[in-house]
C-alpha cells in the first residue's frame, strides 16, 4: 500500500513539474502597438518553415503571412507573437521578414501569466 502511495506522489510531482515548464514565463516584458496589445504591429512573411516546441508556438511554412501583435523584450527579444488565420502563438523573429509596419510607436508593458498558456479551440489548456 505504501508503494502505491509513493508511486502516486511521484506521478503527481512529475505532472506538476511538466505543467510548470509548459506555462513557463518566457519574458517579464513585451512590446506592443498599444497598452492592451490589441493593435496589429506589423505584417510579416515567413522566410523558413517553423515548427514550435510546444502548443504556445505558431507553426508555419515559408511564404505564409503572419500578423504580429507583440514582441517579447529585455530577456528574450527573439520571440514575437502573432496570428496566422485562427492560429496564434510565439515564433522566432529571425524566421520572418517584415513586409509592412502598421504602428508608429511601440509601447513596453509587463507580460501576464496568461500570455504563456496554450490556447486551443477558444479554451485555455492547462497541461
Amino acid at each position: 500500500m505504501s508503494r502505491i502511495l509513493d508511486q502516486r506522489i511521484l506521478l503527481l510531482v512529475i505532472s506538476f513539474s511538466a505543467s510548470v515548464q509548459s506555462t513557463k514565463i518566457l519574458s517579464e516584458w513585451k512590446k506592443c502597438g498599444d497598452p492592451e496589445c490589441e493593435k496589429a504591429m506589423s505584417r510579416v512573411q515567413a522566410t523558413t518553415d517553423y515548427l514550435g516546441p510546444d502548443c504556445r508556438y505558431l507553426n508555419f511554412k515559408t511564404g505564409e503571412e503572419i500578423i504580429v501583435y507583440s514582441k517579447l523584450s529585455r530577456e528574450n527579444e527573439n520571440l514575437w507573437t502573432g496570428s496566422k488565420g485562427k492560429n496564434f502563438g510565439y515564433f522566432p523573429r529571425d524566421a520572418v521578414k517584415v513586409e509592412e509596419v502598421l504602428i508608429g510607436e511601440e509601447v513596453e508593458v509587463l507580460t501576464k501569466e496568461t500570455d504563456f498558456l496554450c490556447l486551443h479551440e477558444d479554451k485555455y489548456t492547462f497541461e
